[in-house]
Formats: structure tokens, sequence, C-alpha cells
């Protein structure tokens, strides 16, 4: 079986100078007097942790990017479960941009790469290299393992997930409220809530409108299209209309049904779209008035729309980003305590059990 030691030449100029774990603070400090030109930026420990074949080499380009504008100490962390000898190899680089043309910013990272049993050597080996003054940022990538222990989430400030990339996400969120009981302050983002930014900002900005604003107690058909990797983002969506009207669950058939606060039966249909963006649209719909907010396939802008009556309106506005590179940098941008994710993180997840229960 090929391995992800295999993968790493020995030479790999993508993630700098491989350096003995034990010499990794004495290398890096050879690296800053090499040329008094360079400046260490740093304003927080960005850990990215993956267990993916290649994954090194492809987060140390993303947190090339992401250092133009987030400075950072960056750990790279790879485990390869398929091979039991236990080893590790680790490597330092740093990042420079110029600034103003003359003196280079610069961010270091660290990579690691281990092998075998690595429950505690991760914690000993990779967190003795944190910056303790500064922040602590934690991209896990892929699925939750068991290397997410309490005593890990214990030390973050920040979470980054994509619970879109989970082939079970009702039993992950389960694992992840049991390991950051410790640490009621963590704020956690994810990629799945970030993708749905410009829609939820969209329906917030048609329903300003007095005459959406007028149909909002009458609504009673909710339409979500979605692409098949990403229903995660639609029932956030879903979620975020339920907590915002307050509305209720109501007894039915269907999978998902709500009633408003003033008694009317509200209808959900979520639709799969597999060639378009991963949400393609979300309908609101009441007796004389429809709100409507889509992407199509490939565009560059999410279309506004809102129908009451004789009255129409159009806007534009940008879409939302797609990539993990461009997603993280949103999120490191927006900073906060990501508050309204937490708000609608309770219904969102009664919603996924409710889906499990439905196919199993």
């Amino acid at each position: 079986m090929s391995t992800l030691l295999e993968r790493i030449p020995n030479v790999c100029p993508e993630l700098g100078i491989e350096v003995p774990v034990s010499a990794i603070d004495r290398e890096l400090r050879k690296l800053w007097e090499q040329d008094d030109a360079r400046t260490n930026a740093s304003l927080m420990n960005l850990v990215v942790y993956s267990e993916k074949a290649g994954a090194l080499i492809v987060n140390s380009e993303i947190v090339r990017e992401l250092t133009r504008e987030h400075a950072c100490r960056a750990i790279l962390v790879a485990i390869d479960r398929a091979e039991p000898k236990p080893s590790q190899r680790a490597w330092i680089t740093a990042h420079c941009h110029l600034a103003d043309g003359r003196k280079s910013i610069c961010c270091e990272q660290i990579s690691f790469l281990l092998t075998g049993r690595v429950t505690g050597r991760f914690s000993n080996t990779v967190f003795a290299h944190l910056n303790s003054d500064l922040p602590l940022v934690f991209w896990w990538q892929g699925e939750l393992s068991d290397i997410l222990t309490e005593r890990l989430v214990s030390v973050m400030d920040r979470l980054v997930i994509d619970s879109s990339s989970w082939a079970d996400p009702a039993a992950a969120f389960t694992q992840l409220e049991e390991s950051a009981q410790s640490n009621p302050e963590l704020v956690i983002q994810d990629h799945a809530w970030t993708r749905s930014w410009q829609f939820r900002v969209g329906i917030a900005s048609l329903f300003d409108d007095v005459a959406a604003q007028q149909a909002l107690p009458v609504i009673d058909f909710v339409e979500i299209t979605y692409h098949p990797d990403h229903r995660n983002s639609a029932l956030q969506i879903l979620a975020w209309l339920a907590v915002q009207a307050g509305w209720k669950d109501r007894d039915s058939a269907d999978e998902f049904a709500f009633e408003s606060s003033g008694g009317v039966a509200i209808a959900v249909s979520l639709r799969t779209a597999p060639a378009g963006p991963p949400l393609s649209s979300v309908t609101l719909r009441a007796k004389n008035a429809t709100a409507k907010i889509s992407q199509k396939a490939g565009a560059s802008h999410v279309e506004r729309h809102l129908e009451a009556a004789a009255y129409k309106a159009t806007s534009l506005s940008p879409i939302d980003p797609t990539t993990p590179a461009a997603l993280v940098a949103v999120q490191l941008a927006r900073g906060g305590k990501n508050s309204l994710y937490q708000k609608i993180l309770p219904r969102f997840r009664s919603m996924l059990i409710k889906s499990s229960q439905r196919s199993a």
C-alpha cells in the first residue's frame, strides 16, 4: 500500500527544510538570522490537520496564500494511519510577502508527518511548538477521529470544520459536543454555514422591503435547491429561517414541516441539483408574494427577486466562496463569536437526527 511517507520526497521545497523534531526551534532561529530584511509577523497560531494523502503540500500552498492577509505561525499536521510503524518527520519554512515594496513580512510554517499510534505524540510534539501568547485556530479537514479529544479541544479558540464532508454529521456533531465540554468559549466555524452567507444576506435584504414584510407572517411554502454534496448548507438555511422567524415544528408525513407563530402551516421542499453550485435557490412563497434567491452554475453573482402583486424588485450580490482556502480566508477575516451559527445549531442538529432516523 502506498503511504504518505512514500508520497513526500526526501527533498521537498514546497515544505522547506527537513529538520529533526528536537531541533525545530534552533533551526527556526537560524532561518531568521539568514536575512535581516525579514520581519517575523504572527497574530495567531493556525493548525491545519489532515489524514489525506498529499495534504501537507496542498495545505502549504493554501497557507502561503492565507498569510498574504493573515499573519500567523502555521503548523501543518498529516497523519498516515496506513503505516503502523511510529515515525515523525518535520519541515520548516517561511512564507514571505513584500510590504511597501521593501521589507519582507514573513510567517513561520512548521510541518509534521506522523505515523503509527499518535494520540499522545500529537499533543506533545505539535503543541510544544505553539506560540503560547497567541490564540489557536484549528482547521480540521475531513472526518472527525479519535485524535479530537477533550484535551485537544480545550486549548482551541476556534475550530474550523466542514460538516458537509462528514458521512454521518449527526454523530460527528455529538462527538464534537462531547469533546468541547471543557471549552464553552470555543468558536466553531463551519464551511457549510459560510457557503450560505450571500443567500442569508439576500433573504434578509429582501425582507427589508415593506411588501415582503407584509408577506412574512403568511409564508406557507419554502423550497431549497442544493447540490447533493451540500445538504448541510440547505438544512442550515432552513434552520436559520425557522429560528429567526419563530417557526415551530409541525407533525407531518413530510420530512420537514413548520407552523408560523400565527398558526400558518408551512410546507418544505428540498430538491437536489447535481449540476448546480452548493446552493442553487431558496424560494419563500406566501399567497400574494414570492421571494427567491438563486445562483446559476458558473455564475459570478447571486440573484435576488421579490414579486408581490403588481410590485417587482431585483438585485444582485457576489457569490459565496467555494474553495477551502477562500472559505477559511473569509472566516478568519470575519472573526467574531459566530453567535448566529451557535443559535441555529440545536435546530440544525435536530434536523440531522430526524433525517438519519428517516433513512435508517
